[in-house]
C-alpha cells in the first residue's frame, strides 16, 4: 500500500486528488494539509511515502515545506511530488534542488498523476513531459558551480559517461542508445551511481552533475 499526504491550499483540488487516488487499489490518502506548516506536521506524524505537493500555499509554502521533510531523517523514506499550476515556475527548480522527486503540472493527465506516485515511490524520479530539459536547465543557471570533480572519484569511468547524460535529461533507454548498452545496464549504472554518490534519486543526480562540473549549463 501507498500511502499519499495530500498538501494544496485548495480544497477542491485536494478533493480531487483524494477521489482519484481512493478509487486506486494500492493507494491510501492518509491526510490532507492546506499550508506548508501543516504539510510538515501531518508528514512528521504520518510518515507518508509520497507527498503530492503545491508550491504557492500560506503558513510556510512547497518550497519551504519541501525542505523541511527532505531534511527531517525520521522522513528519509518520504518522497515529494510538486504538482503545480504552472509548469515553468520559478519556485519549481529551487523545489528540486531541496529534494523533491518529481514535477507535475495539475493538468496532468489522471494516468499520469498515479504513474508519477507509484514510480517515485519506488526510489526513482519524475519529471513532467516537455518540463524536464528546461528544468534542468534552470536548476543548472540557478546553481553557478565551481568544478568538484573529486566527489566523482568512486565513479568509474563508464559511471562518469552514464551521470553526464542523466544531467543532460537523458532516460535510460535514450542512454542505453547513446553508450550502445542495454536498458537494462543503463539502469543498473544509474541505480550504482545514486548509491556510490548518496542521491535520494534521479532528479539529485542531475543536481549532482551540475554541482560537481560535470555538465556545464549550454553544453551537450
Amino acid at each position: 500500500m501507498i500511502r499519499v499526504l495530500l498538501a494544496d491550499d485548495q480544497h477542491l483540488v485536494r478533493a480531487g486528488f483524494r477521489a482519484l487516488l481512493e478509487a486506486e487499489d494500492g493507494l491510501e490518502v492518509v491526510g490532507e494539509a492546506s499550508t506548508g506548516r501543516e504539510a510538515v506536521d501531518l508528514a512528521r506524524r504520518t510518515s507518508p511515502d509520497v507527498v503530492l505537493m503545491d508550491i504557492r500555499m500560506p503558513d510556510g509554502d512547497g518550497l519551504w515545506a519541501t525542505g523541511q521533510i527532505v531534511a527531517d531523517p525520521a522522513l528519509a523514506g518520504t518522497r515529494i511530488v510538486i504538482v503545480t499550476t504552472f509548469e515553468l515556475d520559478e519556485y519549481v527548480a529551487q523545489a528540486i534542488v531541496a529534494g523533491a522527486s518529481g514535477f507535475l503540472v495539475k493538468d496532468t493527465e489522471p494516468v499520469e498523476l498515479l504513474r508519477a506516485i507509484r514510480v517515485v515511490s519506488e526510489g526513482d524520479a519524475l519529471l513532467s513531459p516537455g518540463a524536464t530539459r528546461r528544468l534542468i536547465a534552470r536548476v543548472a543557471g540557478g546553481l553557478g558551480p565551481a568544478p568538484d570533480l573529486e566527489r566523482l572519484a568512486v565513479l568509474t569511468e563508464r559511471e562518469r559517461e552514464v551521470l553526464a547524460l542523466v544531467g543532460h535529461g537523458l532516460t535510460n533507454t535514450e542512454i542505453a542508445e547513446r553508450l550502445y548498452l542495454s536498458p537494462l545496464t543503463a539502469k543498473t549504472h544509474v541505480s550504482r551511481i545514486i548509491a556510490k554518490l548518496g542521491a535520494r534519486d534521479r532528479v539529485h543526480l542531475v543536481v549532482l552533475a551540475y554541482e560537481t562540473g560535470l555538465v556545464r549549463a549550454g553544453r551537450s
